[in-house]
C-alpha cells in the first residue's frame, strides 16, 4: 500500500530530544529491521492505526497479551468502572483475590501467588526467593531465554538483547553474573553436567517453557520433564517463565500443554489484559517464605493495582468462559497463517524454517531446523528485516526482530488470514532468489 510516514517521523525526531533513541524499549526504534517506526495512536480488534492515518494487522499485539484483540469491549468497560473508583491506593482490594482465585484454578501448581507490575519483577523477585528458600545462589537459565531486564538475567538473553546483538549489558557487576550458569536450550546433558559440578550450590533451573524470546522455539521431547527431574534429585527449585506463554498456550499455560508441575511460575502479559502487571507464585511452602511470613522481602506500591486487577478478571474470566472456542480458534488460524507463508515461500524458493506452539509462530529466514539459540542465529536477519519492511507496507505489522515471536488473537479472522497470505505473495517475490 502507499504509506506516508510524515507525521510518524516527526514524532520520531521530537522523541529522540527527550527518550534515548526516541523509545522506551529497545525493539520499537527498529534498528534490527530497518524503516521508520509507525507511531500508534490506536488499535481495535486485530489492527493498529499511526499517526499518519496507516492501518496494519498486528502481529505482536503488545507483545502477546491482547489474545482477545484490541479495545476487547468487556476488559475496555472494567477498566473504564474501576478507574471511576480510583486509579491507586496502595493498599488491599478484594479484587487482588478475585484474580489470584482465577489464576490458580487454571494453574494448579500455584497454590499461592503474588501480584507485581511486570514480568522482569515476576521473575526477578521468583529467582530471589528461590535463593532465599534453598540457601543457594546459582541459577541456571538458558541462552536466548529472556527472564527481564534483571541484572542476574541478563546472561546470554534473547529479546532485545539477542535483537540488538548485545552478549550481556553494561552495568551488570561480574560478581552478579558469576552466579548465573547460561547453557544451551534442550539440551539436558549440560544440566546434568552443571550439577554434577555445584551439586549442593543451584537454587534453581529457569526457563521459558517454549522459547518466545529467541523467536518461537518448542520444548524436545520429555525436555521439561528431564528438567523437572534433576531439579527435583538435587533439592533445586523449577522456575517455569510463562509470562508469555501463560494463558496463551492454554488456560494451564505450557505446563498444561506439556504435562510438567513447577516449584514456581512466573506470569505476566496476559493477566492484566494488557496493563502493567505480572505475578509469581507455586508452592505454598516456599510462598510463604515471603515477607511478611518469611525472611524474603518483596514490596511494590503498585502491586495489585486495581485497574490491572480489573482488567485482568475481564480477560480470564472471558477465557473461562469461552475456553473451547478461544483455543480451538486460536490453534486453526495460526496454523493457516504460519503454514500458509511458509507454502508461499516454498514456493518463492526462499529458505524458511517455521516454528509455532497454539498462536505463537516465528518464521526463521533459515534452512535449518531451529532448536535453540544457536540454529535460531543461523537465520539471516537482512532477509527479515527486507520481509518485514515489504510486509509493513502491505499493511501488516510483524515483530520487528527475527527473535522475537509473532502473536494472533481471537479478532484475527478470515480476511486477516487472506490480507496476510496476499501481503506475504508480494513481500516474498520481491525477494525471490534469482
Amino acid at each position: 500500500m502507499s504509506r506516508s510516514l510524515t507525521r510518524s517521523r516527526q514524532l520520531q525526531l521530537r522523541a529522540e530530544k527527550f527518550l534515548p533513541g526516541g523509545v522506551d524499549s529497545p525493539v520499537r526504534a527498529f534498528r534490527a529491521v530497518g524503516g521508520d517506526p509507525p507511531f500508534v495512536t490506536h488499535a481495535e480488534g486485530a489492527y493498529l492505526f499511526d499517526a499518519d492515518g496507516n492501518k496494519y494487522l498486528d502481529f505482536f499485539g503488545s507483545w502477546g497479551p491482547m489474545i482477545l484483540g484490541h479495545a476487547f469491549p468487556p476488559v475496555v468497560e472494567s477498566i473504564q468502572k474501576a478507574a471511576s473508583r480510583g486509579a491507586s491506593f496502595g493498599a488491599s482490594t478484594a479484587a487482588e483475590a478475585d484474580l489470584a482465585e482465577l489464576v490458580t484454578r487454571c494453574f494448579p501448581s500455584v497454590e499461592k501467588l503474588r501480584f507485581v507490575s511486570s514480568g522482569t519483577e515476576a521473575c526477578m523477585s521468583a529467582i530471589r526467593l528461590a535463593r532465599g528458600f534453598t540457601g543457594r545462589n546459582f541459577v541456571i537459565k538458558f541462552e536466548g531465554c529472556y527472564h527481564g531486564h534483571s541484572d542476574a538475567m541478563l546472561v546470554k538473553a534473547g529479546s532485545g538483547v539477542a535483537t540488538l546483538g548485545i552478549p550481556g549489558s553494561a552495568g551488570v557487576p561480574a560478581e552478579t553474573a558469576m552466579h548465573t550458569l547460561a547453557l544451551p536450550y534442550n539440551d539436558l546433558g549440560a544440566v546434568r553436567e552443571a550439577f554434577a559440578a555445584r551439586p549442593d550450590e543451584i537454587a534453581c533451573v529457569i526457563v521459558e517453557p517454549v522459547v518466545g524470546n529467541a523467536g518461537t522455539i518448542a520444548p524436545a521431547a520429555e525436555y521439561l520433564q528431564g528438567l523437572r527431574a534433576i531439579t527435583a534429585e538435587h533439592g533445586a527449585l523449577l522456575i517455569l517463565d510463562e509470562v508469555m506463554t501463560g494463558f496463551r498456550l492454554s488456560l494451564g499455560g505450557a505446563q498444561q500443554v506439556y504435562d510438567v508441575k513447577p516449584d514456581l511460575t512466573t506470569l505476566g502479559k496476559i493477566i492484566g489484559g494488557g496493563l502493567p502487571c505480572g505475578a509469581f507464585g507455586g508452592r505454598a511452602d516456599v510462598m510463604e517464605f515471603l515477607a511478611p511470613l518469611g525472611p524474603v522481602y518483596q514490596a511494590g506500591t503498585l502491586s495489585g493495582n486495581p485497574l490491572a486487577m480489573a482488567a485482568g478478571i475481564a480477560t480470564l474470566s472471558h477465557l473461562l468462559k469461552h475456553e473451547q472456542e478461544v483455543y480451538n480458534g486460536l490453534e486453526s488460524t495460526t496454523s493457516r497463517i504460519a503454514e500458509g507463508v511458509a507454502g508461499v515461500a516454498r514456493e518463492a524458493g526462499i529458505s524458511l524454517t517455521t516454528n509455532r506452539v497454539g498462536s505463537m509462530f516465528t518464521w526463521f529466514f533459515t534452512d535449518r531446523p531451529v532448536t535453540d539459540f544457536a540454529s535460531a542465529a543461523t537465520s539471516d536477519t537482512a532477509a527479515f528485516g527486507r520481509f518485514h519492511r515489504a510486509m509493513l507496507d502491505e499493511g501488516v505489522w510483524l515483530p520487528p526482530s527475527q527473535f522475537e515471536a509473532a502473536f494472533v488473537s481471537t479478532a484475527h479472522g478470515e480476511a486477516e488470514i487472506g490480507m496476510v497470505l496476499e501481503a506475504a505473495r508480494k513481500s516474498l517475490s520481491r525477494d525471490r532468489p534469482e
